[in-house]
């Protein structure tokens, strides 16, 4: 094995010891060079040496996606332009893009992670990787790139699109390991099945799925339908890119937090106020070891909770749970909270449909109306099933005692749903127009 495994068994007074330590140099260099930081640190009354044990975290101000915008592009960098080697960026559908940039030491740092990750996952020096996740400024397919060889494993940089050469590609490669998005796998089943392949048939044995929220339920119907362990990772290119957390293959119950590289707190997403272990809030992140581009309690605005309990993995990092939602992605119907992952566990309950849908959210007078584009599934055409209409009540029925909120189920064709190459687009929120 490449890396070594002694930072994700260490007990947790060692690592919150070597946590204090990287954390306080962290603060010291954002205070000395990033402008944003210092100025921050001042209106909080707040100074570097003020650190001194790990509770002290949470005098530290917070950092938004909105402050990361506001410095664009090259404001909040901690080091000169000519320390970094590597650039990348969101996308910015929704104002300026966040910017975010690597050392020759922080693109070490990562592939270490990356690797730490596939191999949490699963992957070994002797897989083949084949990778779904899209290069060029996302995070997710050079991260997952750079993991798999310093890992060892080959690696297919095969990206997004060209979905039927991807299933010649592995039936020809016999990949073993899958990294994509949970919604682009089920997306390469449909097309396996349309060039006469059944998916397990292949060579997969694991399948590293993440960039988007998915459910238990789809993480059931993937293994189902692939043979493969589906596993969870977590990641954002704010922080790093992927390989902040992952779940472990032998448990897959919460993902492990890199707590050597990041802090991860819960705090209440209204109050900011700090929330117990097991308590769902906010995702805050502060990272110890970046060097061009470090955050200091960044809000992630991901819905989840930690868990400090052992795994039988042997790893003593805190597991978070698997992300409900976002804070800015909930939607709020007639005053109620509603996650597209929590309507697709609804859904994922049903045989006569596929796990693929859309919301429209409208608003008609003063009312919101909330509409469930839903894909049926081959069960919908059988004899067994009292028609389409009887599988709209019923999901609307479930979606109403689940979630308390009255929904319009709208029952389309099989491939009516446009499909994504990366992260499905779930939400069509017209009150926002």
């Amino acid at each position: 094995m490449i890396y070594d495994m002694e930072f994700e068994t260490l007990p947790r007074e060692a690592l919150a010891a070597i946590q204090l330590q990287r954390l306080q140099a962290t603060v010291e260099r954002v205070y000395a060079t990033v402008p944003f930081y210092r100025k921050k640190f001042l209106e909080a009354g707040i100074k570097p040496s003020d650190i001194q044990k790990p509770e002290d975290l949470r005098k530290l101000p917070f950092t938004t996606k909105q402050d990361l915008r506001d410095n664009y592009p090259f404001g909040m960098f901690a080091v000169p332009m000519d320390n970094v080697v590597r650039i990348h960026a969101s996308s910015g559908t929704t104002g300026k893009p966040t910017v975010v940039g690597y050392t020759a030491r922080d693109i070490n740092t990562w592939a270490t992670l990356m690797a730490r990750s596939l191999a949490a996952g699963g992957a070994t020096r002797g897989d083949i990787i084949h990778n779904a996740y899209g290069y060029g400024l996302f995070t997710g397919g050079l991260g997952v790139h750079y993991g798999a060889e310093k890992l060892g494993a080959s690696v297919i940089p095969v990206s997004g699109g060209n979905t039927k050469r991807q299933i010649v590609i592995m039936k020809d490669f016999k990949p073993t390991i899958l990294t994509a998005t949970p919604s682009y796998t089920l997306h390469l089943v449909d097309v396996a099945m349309e060039v006469g392949l059944d998916f397990r048939d292949l060579s997969f044995k694991f399948g590293i799925f993440g960039a988007e929220p998915w459910s238990e339920k789809m993480r059931e119907e993937i293994e189902k339908k692939t043979n493969m362990i589906a596993v969870d990772i977590y990641g954002l290119s704010e922080v790093i890119g992927p390989g902040v957390a992952i779940e472990c293959h032998e448990a897959k119950k919460g993902l492990h937090v890199f707590e050597d590289h990041f802090i991860p707190e819960i705090i209440d997403p209204d109050t900011g106020e700090a929330m117990p272990h097991g308590q769902a809030g906010e995702l805050v992140f502060t990272s110890i070891t970046k060097e061009a581009f470090p955050v200091i309690r960044y809000r992630t605005r991901d819905i989840t909770s930690l868990n400090p309990e052992p795994c039988i993995c042997g790893r003593s990092m805190l597991r978070m749970n698997r992300v409900s939602g976002r804070t800015d992605d909930m939607l709020i119907i007639r005053g109620v909270n509603v996650f597209p992952s929590q309507i697709e566990s609804v859904l994922m309950e049903m045989e006569e449909v596929e796990p693929h849908y859309q919301l429209i959210v409208d608003r008609e007078g003063n009312l919101d109306k909330l509409t469930v584009n839903v894909e049926l599934g081959e069960k919908a055409f059988t004899d067994e099933v009292k028609g389409l209409q009887h599988i709209s009540q019923k999901i609307s029925k479930n979606i109403k005692d689940y979630l308390g909120v009255s929904a319009t189920v709208k029952l389309v064709e099989p491939k009516a749903i446009a499909r994504s190459e990366g992260k499905a687009v779930r939400v069509i929120d017209n009150r926002k127009l």
